[in-house]
């Protein structure tokens, strides 16, 4: 249990740390979030929640469970921008998907974190060789990974 709690926890504080280098990107880098962008980000903090319910609850299959299906979402999400980017007849900027994210109680309340004002096109700028579709993608998957991995041990 100890190991999959530390394991949990490592995977919530990644999670967050990712979230902080969204914030660096978008408000250093002016590299402003698609509405894609600000799903994934929803779906990284819900991997951290999960993560540390599961840690602090006691419970680590359960929050494995729950962060294996936010991570899930989060491939899916992250495949949809990938498959955005390597078609550019489709677009996802201003549509009503970005009109009902941005008025979501988070967006409304945290918009430096939460507000899609990009488009998905944007998003090819590399970022240490991988776009940041990519990257997202490779960390969703990661965690797919670890928290399956808690799953499927036994005690």
């Amino acid at each position: 249990m100890n190991q999959s709690r530390n394991l949990l926890l490592a995977i919530a504080a990644a999670c967050i740390a990712l979230l902080g280098v969204a914030m660096f990107l978008q408000h250093v880098m002016d590299m402003l979030p698609c509405p894609l962008c600000v799903i994934q980000r929803y779906l990284f903090l819900a991997v951290a929640v999960a993560c540390l319910i599961g840690a602090f609850a006691g419970q680590p299959k359960l929050g494995a469970g729950l962060g294996l299906l936010s991570a899930l979402g989060g491939m899916g999400v992250a495949g949809k921008h990938l498959y955005v980017l390597a078609n550019p007849g489709l677009s996802c900027g201003i549509d009503p998907l970005q009109t009902s994210l941005n008025k979501i109680f988070t967006a409304e309340y945290l918009p430096f974190m939460f507000q899609a004002d990009g488009l998905c096109e944007d998003a090819l700028a590399p970022f240490f060789g991988l776009s940041i579709p990519q990257w997202s993608f490779l960390w969703f998957a990661l965690f797919g990974i670890a928290l399956l991995w808690i799953l499927a041990r036994r005690k």
